[in-house]
């Protein structure tokens, strides 16, 4: 890694200062992560997971008296651990600031100025598109999805000979396929920003990944199939995004060809003053 100045006086870091200020970053990140988990499992783990199951009560409640609105559980240990994994999975998303800055602050000093700035939009992007994610299935999806397997309710007939047919949801499998949903829709709108990134270090060109649209799209289909419950509602609803989002990384990638052929000479000239900076003063810096 460069430094964006090196003086005579600088020196290389060895490699045993770089594993403890890594260890120091991580220690950061785990502290923030328990403070955060204990404080939200002791004050709002009921309010969080009644906020996540809020989209199946309003269609059961809307129901009024056809059925009770009920969810169950079936060991007595199951609604404290899905309490441990809904204060984890918050306190996860809620440190997601501090990882990634942590992560820049260890990388950061060993970065020329233009690489830094090209990384940048790519950390603040990074949890906001998660986000758009997450919003994604909270007020679109699950909505129609929940309405859509309540549609296989029956009422029961005693005359017809059929049973009542209801759902009683237990509180951990609901949990476990909101976290999942939440998790795939995430990671789906990271595209652009991975794309961006593969394009930006030559990986991945803007006419490359125009010619791979039709494998691209097979591939978004067969990924929501997996990861979405099994109505054509749900894989929709994920795919369309997706492939709207491959789309934008385009668009995205031929603008940073443009930028990166419009800013080459000047990233060569500092590239060589770094370079010559090296021969005359040292090289990896960190303070």
């Amino acid at each position: 890694m460069k430094a964006d100045a090196v003086s005579p006086d600088d020196k290389k870091m060895p490699l045993l200062d770089h594993i403890i200020e890594l260890r120091n970053r991580l220690l950061w990140c785990v502290a923030g992560l328990i403070v955060v988990f204990l404080a939200t499992f002791l004050l709002a783990a009921t309010d969080i997971y009644n906020f996540l199951v809020q989209p199946l009560a309003d269609i059961l409640l809307a129901k009024g008296a056809q059925r009770e609105a009920k969810m169950i559980f079936t060991d007595l240990t199951e609604f404290f651990f899905t309490k441990v994994k809904v204060s984890f999975f918050f306190a996860a998303f809620i440190c997601a600031p501090l990882f990634l800055s942590q992560v820049w602050l260890f990388v950061a000093p060993g970065l020329y100025r233009h690489e830094k700035k090209a990384l940048r939009p790519f950390l603040v992007a990074t949890p906001f598109l998660f986000l758009l994610g997450a919003a994604m299935v909270y007020y679109l999806l699950m909505p129609m999805a929940w309405q859509f397997f309540l549609s296989f309710e029956q009422p029961g007939d005693a005359a017809a000979g059929t049973l009542k047919i209801v759902l009683e949801p237990k509180v951990n499998e609901y949990l476990g396929l909101v976290m999942m949903l939440i998790f795939a829709f995430g990671l789906a709108f990271q595209l652009p920003v991975i794309l961006a990134l593969l394009a930006r270090v030559g990986i991945a060109s803007s006419k490359g990944l125009a010619r791979t649209r039709r494998y691209a799209i097979v591939i978004v289909f067969v990924f929501a199939a997996i990861f979405t419950p099994p109505d054509p509602i749900s894989q929709l609803t994920l795919a369309v995004p997706i492939i709207a989002l491959y789309e934008i990384s385009i668009l995205v990638a031929r603008s940073i060809e443009k930028q990166k052929a419009k800013d080459k000479p000047a990233l060569d000239e500092d590239a060589d003053d770094d370079e010559e900076a090296d021969e005359t003063g040292g090289s990896l810096t960190k303070t």
